[in-house]
């Protein structure tokens, strides 16, 4: 099934205003996929505010990044559940046993009457290089590193993964074309790079095999965010 290409974007909603929020959702209504709350939010207002944002009707990313000991990933799976997200996520460094414990609590939790999430593991944050990552002490450069991330992953049963844009490619090769690739580090020509160092344009992106973007300042720190959105759009299209 295709996807729209104004579908493909997540806007990343980082910011511990709830009314903010909900106004910058209101305004991009129909114009992208869905939002990303994260933990900014989430800690700023909790569960009840992530339904507030959802009850719009615009899907939402519920970016926790869950990483801790297999059985209180399950428990906080379960808990999150309730907020109705569209893709909820883990961090794949928590290894195989949380992943699968992940799931397992997915797949018997109660998602209400819509459909369960997307679950998806942060394989290396876009944030991180090579030079970090021998900082960490893992002797593999990110794209090695983010590759063997994803094919665990996908051995535990998860939905896809989030990487960055370079790995989009070697990820595909590794777990074919069904794996769900949800992408940040996404940045237009005309926007400036912050602080991500693994980057490329939505439509080089998309061309590369990226399923969905997620895009934060590009479009929230815009004058126009609709403008903003309905090009980016309008580049993934052509």
């Amino acid at each position: 099934m295709s996807i729209a290409p104004k579908d493909r974007i997540y806007v990343a909603l980082d910011t511990p205003d709830v009314g903010a929020a909900i106004a910058m959702a209101q305004q991009l209504a129909g114009y992208v996929g869905g939002v990303k709350l994260g933990k900014e939010f989430f800690v700023a207002n909790g569960p009840d505010a992530v339904r507030a944002v959802g009850g719009l009707g615009m899907p939402v990313f519920l970016d926790l990044k869950f990483h801790d000991i297999p059985n209180t990933v399950a428990g906080a799976v379960r808990s999150a559940l309730p907020s109705a997200p569209a893709i909820l996520n883990v961090h794949a460094m928590g290894g195989s046993a949380m992943m699968r414990a992940a799931k397992e609590a997915l797949d018997s939790g109660d998602s209400g009457d819509g459909p369960a999430p997307m679950l998806i593991a942060v394989t290396v944050l876009t944030s991180l290089g090579d030079d970090d990552l021998a900082e960490l002490g893992i002797s593999v450069n990110a794209e090695q590193q983010v590759v063997r991330l994803a094919k665990l992953t996908q051995s535990c049963g998860l939905d896809g993964v989030v990487c960055s844009p370079r790995e989009i490619g070697p990820i595909r090769d590794a777990c074919g074309a069904d794996f769900k690739l949800v992408v940040p580090g996404i940045r237009p020509t005309w926007a400036a790079t912050g602080d991500q160092k693994r980057i490329t344009t939505p439509s080089d992106a998309i061309a590369s095999g990226a399923d969905y973007l997620v895009i934060g300042r590009p479009i929230t720190s815009a004058d126009d965010p609709v403008a903003a959105a309905k090009m980016i759009a309008d580049e993934i299209g052509n």
